[in-house]
């Protein structure tokens, strides 16, 4: 009797059909692919995949295993069409048939672009993209932290650039894989190592170019949340500038190339010195300005007539103020000269020019408000306000300092705080006091 031949007139049991059914149809189908649409999806506590593959007409139960589950880098969902490879199997507890697949595929896209497109969605989802949370670059970093293959092309690139346009800075390197089977778990340790205390100001993590597969260390989730957790900036430099992963839209930073992420940590130092060059010409143009404006006060004063005898004071005001236009320029060139290890001062440097020049400007205006508030006491100008006058003799010495300097006929000049006039002495009394009157309102 051939295997398999079921006798007309023998009784069966349910077992035995069972297994009949189940040696027939798992020989007849040892291999197979299989095309349908994804419904009643159910994922189990042990890892199990459970889901129901259906068209038009039928519908096949179906399972994937939790170590052949765990190798499907897409997500499935309900809805979804894919080709599942695997073999028929008959579950005797039920006496059901259902497809033992071990392997999935999105139909019409490729496993790892749905799977790239699923998680960049997830993320977004849950805010990890929000430019909210990304973190500023500092602006001189001491320590810069390189995640990457100490043999790939991308650590040789970011040294070149960092030693070559900026040599003191400390580079920590942490080396990883960056492809292949546990290259994710090898970078998520590398961030949390420098998450849990390494003194770095700031992380380059990446790699050079290659395909997808090549890169799909990036698009773990699991890097992703470690590159999101990290408390110290980090740039994301990985493969070329049209290859983009889900690191770089976690990351704080995207760079196009590693070299690209160096010549970004650096860039932070130029821009420094264009701001310190800038502070420069900003404080000497506002000093410039500043002695100009008390300049051409000091220069209106000493047109007035009450100030002639002054002169040679106002000309010795005039040259401290020169001296000290000179002083505060060389004070801010001495400081600028000596600004040197820009690595360790740098961060100090702008403060103290700062308070330097501020000191020193407030050093002048104190000198200027003191030499002003001399002038003033000595200032006849301040007399005259309170209604006094003064009395020149024309065509003689100058001030009429007193009763004996006047005779009768004698042309005076009477000079106001605001203008003045002239008169001839009709009469001149020497022996009359002036009395001090008090007026009552």
């Amino acid at each position: 009797m051939p295997d398999g031949l079921v006798l007309p007139d023998k009784v069966y049991t349910v077992s035995q059909i069972t297994q009949l059914v189940k040696l027939e149809l798992e020989n007849a189908f040892p291999q197979l692919w299989v095309e349908g649409e994804v419904s009643n999806l159910h994922r189990h506590q042990s890892g199990h995949v459970y889901f129901t593959l259906k068209d038009e007409r039928s519908q096949l139960r179906s399972v994937l295993f939790k170590s052949d589950a765990a190798r499907v880098k897409f997500e499935l969902k309900d809805g979804l069409k894919i080709l599942c490879h695997g073999r028929l199997n008959v579950y005797e507890p039920r006496g059901e048939y259902q497809l033992v697949a071990d392997k999935a595929e999105p139909k019409g896209k490729g496993a790892l672009q749905l799977a790239f497109e699923q998680l960049k969605e997830k993320l977004r989802a849950e805010g990890l993209f929000d430019p909210k949370f990304k973190k500023k670059l500092p602006l001189l970093p001491k320590k810069v932290g390189v995640v990457t293959s100490p043999r790939g092309a991308a650590i040789i690139d970011i040294l070149r650039t960092l030693e070559r346009r900026f040599a003191p800075l400390q580079i920590l390197i942490y080396p990883v894989k960056v492809q292949g089977e546990g290259a994710a778990e090898e970078i998520v340790r590398a961030i949390d190592h420098f998450s849990g205390g390494e003194d770095a100001d700031v992380l380059i993590i990446g790699r050079g170019g290659g395909s997808i597969e090549d890169l799909w260390a990036f698009n773990e989730e699991k890097v992703a949340r470690a590159i999101f957790r990290c408390p110290i900036p980090i740039i994301s430099a990985v493969g070329h500038e049209v290859d983009f992963t889900i690191a770089d839209f976690v990351a704080d930073v995207r760079a196009a190339t590693p070299t690209a992420a160096a010549e970004i940590v650096i860039a932070t130092e130029e821009s420094f010195r264009d701001r310190i060059g800038d502070l420069e010409r900003r404080v000497v143009q506002g000093l410039r300005l500043l002695i100009r404006e008390r300049g051409q006060t000091v220069d209106r004063m000493t047109h007035h007539r009450i100030f002639q005898n002054f002169r040679i004071l106002l000309l010795n005001l005039g040259q401290r103020l020169d001296e000290l236009e000179t002083r505060s320029r060389n004070v801010l060139r001495d400081e600028l000269r000596n600004f040197s290890g820009w690595k360790s001062r740098a961060l100090l440097a702008e403060e103290k020019m700062r308070g330097s020049m501020k000191h020193k400007i407030q050093d002048g205006l104190g000198q200027w408000d003191r030499l002003a508030a001399q002038l003033n006491t000595l200032s006849p100008l301040a007399v005259l306000k309170k209604g006094y006058t003064v009395c020149w003799k024309d065509g003689g010495p100058g001030l009429v300092r007193n009763i004996g300097d006047v005779s009768p006929d004698d042309e005076l000049t009477v000079s106001f705080y605001k203008g003045e006039f002239s008169c001839r002495v009709r009469s001149v009394d020497r022996d009359r006091l002036i009395e001090s009157r008090v007026i009552k309102e």
